[in-house]
């Protein structure tokens, strides 16, 4: 793609409303409906508030809509009504991409069976809160090169961010989005024209950006083995010339490959990043770089 050339930003995707199910939750339903409640009172979306299903022998009720008892549920899997039956929340394309629950709500997703967040001692909103907090984003404008299920614009939002520009390669990544109610939805009030979402590979449309148009980036790249060009001396180059001078960055990258090889991934980022005109140091399980 030519400098100058854009993503051109998502049409108005719907978010989903209705319930989502996990096994556990399914299995509360269905023993309430047994034990002859009529009423089963909990969240059927992740956390985020709370009500109360009416249930009768062959269907229950849920914020004035009627829904099916779902037939067998795996664990690890969410599921989300398509107007007929409950389905699991996953896709196979490229590759299988699934939206998994945690023990926090908020969920992460896979591809090919790799956990792409972490999720195991945090919640992986949590963690992108405390990540976002390292770039300070009130009142700045940021760059989101990744964006994932949009937990480090949803903080970002939180957070007082005045524009953050996000960037998205996989299309049923922003699927997943739709149908997860932590995801942002950049047309909801809520975001106030804030959130601009975006298809598109950073590592192309980075060159359409204006230099020293951004005040903050947060870097969330896939593994180096996937993604090796989003860790390059060029991209890097690139982040560089679109954040302004003393513009901070953090850079997730793990610990990829240090017990079964010996190679420090982050000190090679940081020092690939002071190459590039930064001021880097190790922090949190990335990089935080500052525009020299």
């Amino acid at each position: 793609m030519p400098p100058g050339a854009c993503a051109a930003a998502l049409d108005p995707v719907p978010h989903y409303t209705g319930p989502l199910l996990t096994r556990p939750l399914a299995e509360s339903l269905t023993r309430a409906r047994d034990a002859g409640t009529g009423e089963w009172t909990g969240s059927l979306d992740l956390g985020r508030s709370t009500g109360t299903a009416t249930l009768a022998a062959d269907h229950w009720q849920w914020k004035g809509e009627t829904y099916a008892y779902p037939g067998k549920t795996k664990d690890r899997t969410l599921y989300y009504w398509d107007g007929e039956e409950f389905l699991a929340i996953s896709r196979f394309g490229s590759a299988l991409i699934k939206l998994v629950p945690t023990d926090w709500d908020a969920p992460t997703f896979e591809i090919d069976g790799i956990k792409m967040l972490p999720s195991a001692q945090v919640s992986p909103f949590e963690d992108a809160r405390r990540k976002v907090a390292l770039i300070a984003p009130a009142g700045k404008t940021v760059l989101d090169t990744c964006g994932g299920l949009g937990y480090f614009a949803a903080c970002c939002l939180e957070g007082g961010v005045t524009r953050i520009r996000s960037f998205e390669k996989n299309p049923d990544v922003l699927w997943l989005r739709t149908l997860n109610p932590w995801s942002p939805d950049p047309d909801a009030e809520s975001s106030g024209g804030r959130l601009a979402l975006s298809q598109g590979d950073v590592s192309q449309e980075i060159e359409g950006l204006e230099t020293a148009s951004v005040d903050a980036i947060l870097h969330d790249p896939p593994r180096f083995g996937i993604a090796g060009e989003l860790y390059s001396q060029v991209f890097y180059g690139q982040l560089a010339r679109v954040i302004r001078k003393g513009g901070r960055m953090f850079h997730y990258t793990g610990a990829p490959n240090k017990l079964t090889s010996g190679r420090d991934v982050p000190r090679e980022v940081a020092k690939r990043l002071e190459k590039a005109g930064f001021k880097a140091e190790l922090a949190m399980d990335g990089v935080l770089a500052v525009k020299r």
